[in-house]
């Protein structure tokens, strides 16, 4: 729903409000000359669940964007909660500089609330290195970046919240269980930019996200899972997009972990370590 659409619905509301108590004074000043006359009330139609035309073509034309993109860099800064003993959730926050090129190579280094972690994939082996502890996991991979994003998760728990971003073909992830979208409107003050806000419902998951009106890039992302009692909040932030980059060989083989110690391509033995969850709708459906 718009935010003209929701501004008229609130006026009709207001006016048929303001009718209705004009009306009952007018009654009790007259009630020995005449009966009065039963005033109409306007009521505001419900909103109706669906499918807006004007949010899928704005989904659509971002996730085409990105699928036409040979190759991508961008900056992805997350922050997300987690439950405390206190009961409030805390927050904690990840920064990303992620290269990608398709249709098998990636490179994410990333910094955050804790050590620092870096992944490569080349196309035939996907790397996870540890810079501060000098440790290294480094396992056979799939051929595709979907297909080893995948085995990371599997074999190491290894998850990036913006999965979806660099997938071959990113509006059917969203159109997969997609129920509900509608334009919200446009802001000013996200990414330095202009963008058209929509929100929509795929899956268990509720989210706005705001989009370059121009270029259609994304550039916010916020999250909540419905089945989630707390409705903790995820929030994806993407900036320093370039598309279509000439990108360096080396640029996807971890030369920094030359001289790390080798140890298995296996998940964390900790179970409640903070984190993105519980892991995007994608990585439910392919283990179903």
């Amino acid at each position: 729903m718009t935010h003209a659409k929701l501004l008229t619905r609130l006026t009709v509301i207001a006016l048929g409000l303001s009718l209705t108590a004009g009306g009952y004074a007018q009654q009790t000043h007259h009630t020995s000359k005449a009966a009065a006359k039963p005033v109409a009330r306007n009521v505001a139609p419900a909103f109706k669940l669906g499918l807006e035309p004007h949010a899928v073509d704005i989904l659509k034309q971002a996730c085409a964007r990105l699928a036409a993109a040979r190759s991508m860099s961008f900056t992805a800064v997350v922050s997300y909660e987690s439950p405390s003993r206190l009961g409030p959730p805390l927050v904690y926050s990840t920064r990303s500089e992620v290269t990608m090129q398709r249709p098998d190579k990636l490179k994410v280094v990333t910094l955050g609330d804790g050590p620092p972690s870096d992944f490569y994939y080349d196309g035939k082996t996907m790397t996870a290195f540890a810079p501060a502890e000098k440790l290294v996991a480094v396992a056979d991979a799939p051929p595709t970046i979907e297909a080893a994003l995948q085995a990371a998760f599997d074999s190491g728990a290894i998850y990036f919240p913006f999965t979806d971003v660099i997938v071959a073909d990113p509006y059917k992830d969203i159109a997969d269980g997609m129920t509900t979208a509608f334009y919200i409107g446009q802001s000013n003050v996200v990414g330095g930019t202009t963008t058209d806000m929509v929100a929509y419902v795929t899956g268990d998951v509720f989210i706005q996200i705001w989009i370059g009106a121009q270029d259609k890039l994304p550039r916010r992302i916020y999250a909540i899972y419905l089945n989630d009692r707390a409705r903790l909040r995820h929030v994806l932030e993407l900036s320093d997009w370039q598309l279509d980059i000439a990108v360096p060989a080396d640029t996807f083989v971890a030369a920094d972990a030359s001289g790390a110690a080798h140890i298995a391509f296996a998940r964390p033995d900790a179970t409640d370590a903070p984190g993105m969850k519980p892991p995007p709708k994608v990585m439910h459906q392919k283990n179903q």
